[in-house]
């Protein structure tokens, strides 16, 4: 039963860098890396570690989203609605459908766990 519970590793050396499927850059040049280090034995959720660099990403999200950010300084807009501020120790849910921009305005460290079906 050890398979049951999942203790996450540090991040390793190789992560995916180019910027995830659905998000456009539209301010600066910020950079991102996505360590997925955990996916669950069905294949229907996947966790990790992500890391972005100054600038402002549009994102739309086809799956639910949760994140626990663990550094840094994110000001999230929904496409015609108000900005959201979150920052070290923050939690927070990105529902599937959601359409707007992240702005990093602190280097980002984050933990994420995103459901796919």
């Amino acid at each position: 039963m050890s398979d049951m519970v999942f203790r996450f590793p540090a991040p390793g050396p190789e992560p995916m860098v180019t910027d995830l499927e659905g998000w456009t850059k539209t301010e600066g040049n910020p950079t991102m890396k996505t360590w997925v280090q955990h996916t669950t034995l069905d294949g229907s959720v996947i966790s990790g570690t992500w890391e972005a660099t100054l600038g402002t990403w549009h994102a739309k999200y086809k799956f639910y989203e949760f994140v626990h950010l663990i550094e840094g300084q994110i000001t999230i807009t929904p496409d015609g609605g108000a900005p959201v501020t979150m920052g070290p120790g923050d939690a927070f849910a990105v529902e599937a459908g959601f359409s707007g921009t992240w702005k990093i305005e602190k280097p980002v460290r984050k933990h994420f766990c995103i459901k796919l079906k």
